[in-house]
């Protein structure tokens, strides 16, 4: 192990701290739109239920504890050396969207999210291809990059779907919302089991769930599709017990 470079565990605290300030800023003074008004523009083809965002609660009380402990830390380690600048990206990428949202620009908001989405998988994949990380590592860096990974990955779907219907490009169709959801499906499995993680496919089954309980009453056929989605994919994720590394 080697000497952690004392300038990127600033960039990484500096991005979490941007991550957390940005969206309680932007709602304290009321800076453009929020978040739930941006997505109301074109949430007609695939919603999920508000509560369902309540897991950046979780994910910022992992992202602080990954600053913190990766600060700490006395030496480097490969976990830490394969994700600490993807993950500055991504979490930037986080407070990004929020400004862009706020001011309703829609493509650039889903260029932010599958770019942010993108970075942190392949951080945690080059993570999985070291040794494996010892327990610290794996509580206190690779899980909460893990949780936020899996919720960008739901997220950049229903971002896509939004701005598509918002600009009209396509309509709020089922087809639409099935086509979203198999994406969820697909990509999520394949990341998942290419990471061999539990804690990425955890936030897409909790988002899953959401779509499950937003679209009952309009879209019945979407919230089973979502449902099955989740179930297939907490399948996945306890297989992943067996086999996960990180």
């Amino acid at each position: 192990m080697s000497a952690r470079p004392l300038g990127r565990s600033l960039a990484v605290l500096a991005a979490v701290i941007s991550a957390i300030a940005i969206p309680a800023i932007q709602m304290t003074q009321n800076i453009g739109l929020t978040a739930a008004e941006f997505s109301s523009q074109g949430d007609q083809t695939l919603r999920v239920a508000g509560y369902a965002f309540s897991i950046w609660g979780l994910i910022y009380f992992g992202l602080t504890a990954y600053a913190i402990y990766q600060l700490t830390m006395a030496r480097e380690t490969p976990t830490l050396r394969a994700v600490a600048w993807p993950s500055v990206v991504a979490i930037t990428g986080c407070g990004a969207w929020i400004l862009a949202s706020a001011f309703n620009q829609q493509a650039l908001t889903v260029a932010i999210i599958v770019a942010s989405a993108a970075v942190m998988v392949a951080g945690l994949r080059r993570a999985r291809a070291e040794e494996a990380p010892a327990f610290r590592d794996k509580l206190l860096i690779v899980w909460p990059l893990s949780l936020l990974a899996g919720w960008l990955t739901i997220a950049s779907a229903v971002n896509i779907l939004t701005v598509l219907t918002a600009q009209g490009i396509i309509g709020p169709d089922l087809t639409w919302a099935v086509i979203g959801i198999a994406a969820v499906l697909l990509v999520g499995g394949a990341v998942g089991w290419a990471l061999g993680s539990p804690f990425y496919l955890a936030p897409i089954i909790w988002g899953l769930g959401g779509v499950y309980v937003a679209q009952q009453a309009d879209k019945p056929t979407a919230a089973w599709l979502a449902a099955a989605a989740a179930l297939l994919l907490a399948v996945e994720a306890a297989a992943t017990l067996r086999k996960r590394r990180l």
